[in-house]
């Protein structure tokens, strides 16, 4: 694994080479921060419209995490969805169309340094992603009497105005895993075509489909006879994206919802270094 740095530093040094990786960065900031003003605009029309109300005891219960924090974390994988397969598409369709990935296979590179240099590439850039990300409900953290907390509460003395970190930080935990999840099926999905486009829709179906299979599971599509839910069922309910990131994004951490993203990202990895040897057999 001694080549491990030197592939990852190499795919990341191409990615800002272009003007891909700096098009990404601006576009996630400027959606980051127009969500991140949706989600605090929204808890201004909440707090309003219980104290219009006279809801006071509910007020006092509304708090940055639930109403800011958490629907601000939950809405960014939809950018991910988008935005990591757009990086990982030439990770290796590249390779092919330069012809370079000939060279590749008859290198000293092992297997794994190859596939695994490459996704370090994609998950550094996943945290950059996350680091950016975490300035926003960073700002919410301030003294009450800054600007931002300022704007927020004005006019709302009764709301809670204390964020807890922990549940921030498994929110961004949460949205991490995910995007290191996506990364590595964006990883597989480039190995598979010399097309960067069509590396890019198929890395998009197959999280769609990964995110949607425990709606398929909650339509009753998988249920037994009785209507009780099958064993088909409750694996499609595992295999889906979205209950293991959902759960993290509202604070609960759970050792099973770790263990399946390290068993999603490991799983596509297996499937990228197959793919990839797949070359010399043909």
């Amino acid at each position: 694994m001694k080549h491990l740095g030197a592939i990852a530093g190499r795919e990341l040094r191409s990615l800002f080479v272009s003007p891909v990786a700096y098009a990404v960065l601006t576009l996630f900031a400027v959606l980051a921060g127009f969500f991140f003003l949706l989600s605090v605009q929204g808890f201004r029309e909440t707090m309003a419209y219980y104290q219009q109300i006279g809801q006071f005891d509910v007020l006092r219960q509304l708090n940055l995490n639930n109403q800011v924090i958490g629907p601000f974390i939950q809405v960014m994988w939809i950018v991910f969805l988008f935005l990591i397969p757009g990086i990982t598409m030439g990770l290796f369709a590249n390779e092919k169309t330069n012809g370079t990935q000939e060279l590749l296979m008859t290198s000293p590179l092992t297997m794994w340094e190859l596939v695994l240099g490459k996704f370090l590439a994609a998950a550094a850039f996943v945290t950059i992603l996350i680091a950016m990300m975490a300035l926003f409900p960073a700002l919410l953290f301030l003294d009450a009497g800054t600007p931002v907390l300022g704007l927020i509460f004005s006019g709302f003395d009764l709301a809670d105005p204390n964020p807890e970190g922990l549940q921030m930080w498994a929110g961004l935990l949460g949205l991490w895993l995910l995007g290191l999840t996506y990364a590595a099926v964006g990883t597989f999905s480039s190995s598979l075509t010399r097309n960067q486009l069509v590396a890019f829709f198929l890395a998009l179906a197959l999280l769609l489909i990964l995110w949607l299979l425990s709606v398929v599971a909650d339509l009753g599509v998988a249920e037994g006879a009785a209507g009780t839910a099958s064993r088909l069922s409750g694996v499609l309910t595992w295999l889906s994206t979205s209950d293991h990131f959902d759960k993290l994004a509202r604070g609960l951490v759970d050792t099973r919802d770790l263990a399946y993203f390290v068993f999603m990202i490991g799983t596509f990895l297996v499937l990228t270094k197959t793919s990839v040897e797949s070359v010399r057999w043909r």
